[in-house]
């Protein structure tokens, strides 16, 4: 018998999408192959400490003051650990005096750190000095997947089509409060939205409708980064979706479309059960606007220089049929009810084959980085 894949899933986190992370690597642990895989669970707490074992998840839910998994739902019986139980990790390499750090053990990484300290090249970066193949984009399309300002540049560079923005550091907000509200006030009027640069879910995004809120909104962002964006409203549009998967070759899935009940889609939009948020999959476009949606997702993802897996976001402006490419998620949201998941689901890709494929291409990539020299020798 061919011996399985030692699978990695990592979760959890020092970002405001902690809970969120749980949910997606719950989701994962359940749905991947037994008869392929064997499924090492690795936490990371709010504080940063390492776990890993069959009830790490359980454990990082019962600490979560918002838990989106209940602190008694474990996966344990669905991925097992067997000599894992709960140990705290040691750095990458180093034998701690009872055991040997899991990540030296597994074959492949399945990164779920949404947001922060894990989908912006950081976990990635880790990887790649332990020379461990992982599921996902590089250090720098992640690190530029979650800089909204530095994303925007570059996709403005590609020639894609994007709202427009100004960037503002915590530093000019804190110094000039009325100096940076004129600014943004000159150029966007209201409504605009101001984001934290670094961070993902909706986390710290606010609408301003007059100068309170727009004071309100930056001094809500600033918790969180010290890089800010202000958009330009997109005006009754919709938000529509794409998955991509793939390497140097990707595919776009069938595109879907939210509908969210509040103002916008932020946080509670998102995830609380009773938000009244519908995800529509398909979303009901033209076949040529569908794949037009398809295209820009592609082309969103190549010039993130993406891998693995992807999720685009657009704004289609209804009275022109405009679309404007929102934002590249390098590590979306991973439940099986998730958009990315359902939008490849509805393509002919379901959950566990979707996880596969992505494993798959995280080895592939892993193989092809092999072939670079390392080291220059000189004629």
């Amino acid at each position: 018998m061919d011996k399985k894949i030692r699978v990695g899933i990592i979760f959890g986190g020092r970002s405001g999408e902690h809970e969120v992370s749980l949910a997606s690597a719950q989701s994962v642990a359940r749905a991947i192959d037994p008869t392929q895989y064997e499924v090492i669970l690795i936490g990371i707490t709010k504080q940063g400490r390492w776990i890993a074992g069959a009830h790490a998840l359980k454990q990082l839910a019962a600490a979560s003051p918002t838990p989106l998994l209940a602190p008694g739902d474990d996966v344990s019986g669905e991925a097992t650990s067997e000599s894992l139980s709960s140990a705290e990790l040691v750095p990458v390499g180093m034998p701690s005096s009872a055991n040997t750090s899991p990540l030296a053990t597994i074959d492949v990484a399945f990164p779920l750190v949404h947001g922060t300290f894990g989908e912006d090249g950081t976990l990635q970066g880790l990887l790649e000095l332990a020379d461990i193949p992982y599921v996902g984009a590089g250090v720098a399309a992640s690190a530029v997947g979650m800089d909204k300002a530095l994303m925007k540049a570059l996709f403005r560079a590609h020639d894609l089509p994007v709202v427009d923005w100004i960037t503002i550091l915590r530093r000019e907000w804190e110094s000039q409060p009325e100096e940076t509200i004129r600014r943004i006030e000159s150029a966007f009027g209201y409504p605009c939205f101001i984001k934290p640069a670094n961070l993902g879910s909706s986390v710290g995004v606010t609408q301003a409708r007059n100068w309170d809120e727009l004071a309100q909104a930056l001094a809500t962002a600033a918790q969180y980064d010290r890089k800010m964006i202000a958009e330009r409203a997109a005006r009754n549009a919709r938000e529509i979706e794409c998955s991509v998967l793939g390497n140097d070759d990707p595919l776009a899935s069938t595109p879907g479309e939210i509908i969210p009940q509040r103002a916008f889609y932020d946080y509670v939009a998102k995830y609380a059960n009773d938000s009244g948020t519908e995800l529509i999959v398909p979303a009901d476009l033209p076949p040529g606007l569908a794949r037009q949606v398809q295209d820009l997702a592609v082309r969103a993802f190549k010039a993130a220089d993406a891998s693995g897996m992807a999720r685009v976001d657009f704004f289609l402006e209804r009275a022109t049929n405009r679309l404007l490419v929102n934002e590249i998620n390098t590590i979306p949201g991973f439940t099986a009810v998730s958009m990315y998941p359902r939008m490849w689901a509805h393509s002919g890709v379901p959950y566990p084959a979707l996880i596969d494929r992505l494993i798959q291409l995280a080895l592939e990539r892993h193989a092809d980085k092999r072939k670079s020299k390392t080291t220059y020798e000189a004629n």
